[in-house]
């Protein structure tokens, strides 16, 4: 499995993806309908310019929420945004087959499997056994809140303490360290806001 090279930075492609929430948010977004001609080239191979990492609600749809086209984007989905062993390897299938430049862990406000972990971890929840290996995979992240926080607060805190958590597990794995440390990759964190539909970019 081989790629084309480069067509952007990693720099560029946070841009694109930057002014792409712009026009989203202007209602300007660019792709209401798909060309033919489009789909055709892509038949040819993909390379995304960006891998995104984000939930599986339904309320958060990266490629419109970015105003991207078809092919311009790696999406993998997953309650809470959490990582696995598939999540993982499809996300070294991302830096190592299409060397996407671009990484965005992309949580969003409001969500529901962040809420039941901090059920769990705060309130002794229970779920049933798939639910909790996934929340699991969220606990850690939670250990760092305030527990004196209003339930709204709590919320806000854990869904961005949530995305640094998995940016650091990727920093940390053996191919994230690698990759970051030649240069070949850029690793941002991102929430996304359900009332306004922007996409708040973290700093580190």
């Amino acid at each position: 499995m081989t790629a084309s090279p480069l067509i952007y930075t990693a720099e560029q492609a946070l841009a694109r993806l930057k002014r792409g929430n712009e026009r989203f948010l202007a209602g300007k977004a660019r792709f209401p309908t798909v060309q033919k001609e489009v789909l055709a080239e892509l038949t040819r191979g993909q390379q995304p310019y960006a891998t995104v990492l984000g939930c599986s609600d339904s309320r958060v749809p990266p490629e419109l929420v970015f105003d991207a086209g078809f092919g311009e984007l790696f999406i993998i989905r997953v309650a809470g945004n959490v990582l696995g062993p598939t999540i993982a390897g499809t996300l070294q299938y991302a830096g190592s087959y299409l060397h996407t430049p671009l990484f965005v862990v992309m949580g969003h406000e409001g969500c529901g499997a962040v809420q039941a972990a901090l059920d769990v971890r705060f309130g002794g929840a229970t779920y049933g056994n798939r639910v909790e290996i996934l929340l699991e995979n969220i606990l850690p992240a939670l250990d760092v809140l305030d527990p004196g926080l209003s339930r709204e607060q709590l919320l806000h805190a854990a869904v961005e303490a949530n995305v640094r958590w998995i940016m650091r597990e990727l920093r940390e794995s053996p191919e994230g360290r690698a990759r970051l440390a030649a240069r070949e990759m850029m690793l941002v964190g991102a929430v996304y806001e359900l009332d306004t539909g922007r996409v708040r970019f973290l700093e580190d």
